[in-house]
């Protein structure tokens, strides 16, 4: 278990840094953006080294995402902040079509790497994108694209062995759930 816990200091870190990133976004604090930059610049090693370079190169549009969220959350037109708001059925086709296009796009630029998971990794990086979008616009319906990214993201790391990582988004799509009910008791309706 040491010996583990030893190669998988920077993981652990990462999971933990991850962590407190959610507790952050479900509450709707500000502070959610510079713990998921933290996250992020972890996890660019992270994936790095296990191969999944989309997720990997995921991480750099997150590092901008964080600054950009941190900024337009700061910016909010209330006392509060940015409020919550919901996408109407043309977004959500936006949302999905804008996914499958990088879905597919992403997938045809993995196969050009040694990665053993092209389909996942290409599916986790283009739906996260759409999520991490919606989050720094404060849309509700963010947190439904991650419970799906999630799921299948600890499926992927599971199979990669990256437990530390597994567990984490395993929590991320339980605190997704958390995160819909919380931001949607918070939206003027």
């Amino acid at each position: 278990m040491e010996e583990w816990i030893r190669l998988h200091a920077v993981e652990i870190f990462g999971a933990l840094s991850g962590f407190v990133y959610l507790y952050f976004s479900i509450r709707q604090n500000i502070l959610l953006w510079p713990f998921g930059l933290l996250n992020s610049l972890i996890y660019i090693y992270v994936y790095y080294v296990s191969a999944f370079y989309a997720d990997m190169s995921l991480q750099f549009y997150y590092v901008a995402v964080s600054i950009y969220g941190w900024i337009h959350w700061k910016k909010g037109d209330t006392e509060e902040g940015l409020p919550v708001s919901s996408v109407s059925f043309q977004g959500w086709l936006w949302l999905i079509f804008s996914g499958l296009l990088l879905w597919i796009l992403l997938y045809q630029l993995l196969l050009l790497t040694p990665t053993d998971v092209p389909l996942g990794d290409a599916f986790t990086t283009a739906y996260s994108i759409v999520a991490t979008w919606m989050l720094a616009r404060k849309i509700l319906e963010n947190w439904l694209f991650w419970i799906v990214v999630d799921l299948v993201s600890m499926i992927l790391y599971i199979y990669k062995d990256l437990w530390a990582t597994a567990v984490l988004f395993g929590v991320y799509t339980v605190v997704a759930i958390i995160g819909y009910n919380s931001w949607k008791k918070s939206m003027n309706w």
